[in-house]
C-alpha cells in the first residue's frame, strides 16, 4: 500500500500518535506487524493545534519526506495579549505583561510589519536539534536554550477580528515558519506581550483540509485513494 492520505488531527494528539493509529490500521489491512509497515508524516503539528496533517504511506512515499515538507502552509491562528507563555502557547505556565489595550489600528499595524521576509527565531519547545538533542528536550529539562534567527516568509495576514484580549486571523506562510514565534513577535511589537492560543492548520502545499478524513473516519486506510 503507498500513497498519500490526509487526516484532520484532533487536539490532544500528537503528530506521532496519528502515525502510529494509521500504521497499525494499514497493518491491518496488509496482514503485516505495525513494525513491518512505513508510515510517517510531512510536518509536526503540535499537541494543542488541530487540522492537516500530511501522512505517508509505504516506502516510496515515506523516503521523501523531507522534499515533500517543505510545502508552504496556511493557518487559522488565535493569540491572547496580556500574558505570555513559557511555551509560546496555552500549555505553558503563563505571566500578566500588563493590562494594555492596543487599539485596532495598533493590531493590524503590528500583524502587518510581520508580512513578506523576516527573521524569525524558533521558539525554545520546537523538534529543531541542538548537537543531537531535540530542543524542547533540552527546554523541560531546564537548560537554556539559544535559537539563531532564520528567514521565513508570511506572505498574507488576512481575516483579521479583534477583541481584546483575543486577535484571530488567517495566515499564508512558508515551510519553517513558527506561530508560536509569531505571536510572541505581536506581542513585543504591541508591548503587551501575547501567546497563541490555538491554532488549525488548513493548506499544506496543494492539499487542503477540505480534502481531510477523521481518525474516527470508518475503512480510513480505504479513503488512501480515493483523496
Amino acid at each position: 500500500m503507498q500513497g498519500i492520505i490526509l487526516i484532520d488531527k484532533p487536539t490532544g494528539w500528537t503528530s506521532f500518535d496519528v502515525v502510529n493509529y494509521v500504521r497499525k490500521m494499514v497493518a491491518q489491512a496488509e496482514g503485516k506487524k505495525p513494525k513491518n509497515c512505513k508510515v510517517g508524516h510531512t510536518g509536526t503539528l503540535d499537541p494543542l493545534a488541530t487540522g492537516l496533517l500530511v501522512i505517508l504511506v509505504g516506502r516510496d512515499y515515506t523516503r521523501r519526506a523531507a522534499e515533500l515538507s517543505k510545502h508552504d502552509k496556511t493557518y487559522e491562528v488565535s493569540i491572547k495579549l496580556g500574558e505570555v507563555s513559557t511555551t509560546g502557547d496555552n500549555e505553558g505556565e503563563k505571566t500578566s505583561v500588563n493590562s494594555r489595550v492596543p487599539s485596532e489600528k495598533e493590531v493590524a499595524e503590528a500583524l502587518r510589519k510581520f508580512t513578506g521576509q523576516i527573521m524569525q527565531t524558533p521558539p525554545a519547545y520546537s523538534a529543531i536539534k541542538i548537537n543531537g538533542q531535540k530542543s524542547y528536550d533540552l527546554a523541560r529539562k531546564g537548560k537554556v536554550v539559544k535559537l539563531e534567527p532564520r528567514p521565513v516568509t508570511i506572505y498574507a495576514i488576512r481575516n483579521i477580528e479583534y477583541a481584546y484580549p483575543h486577535v484571530s486571523f488567517t495566515c499564508d506562510v512558508s515551510s519553517g515558519t513558527y506561530i508560536r514565534s509569531l505571536a510572541e513577535d505581536v506581542g513585543a511589537q504591541l508591548t503587551t506581550g501575547a501567546y497563541m492560543s490555538s491554532l488549525r492548520r488548513t493548506r499544506v502545499g496543494q492539499y487542503d483540509l477540505a480534502q481531510a478524513v477523521t481518525v474516527t473516519t470508518e475503512n480510513l486506510v480505504a479513503q488512501l485513494f480515493e483523496i
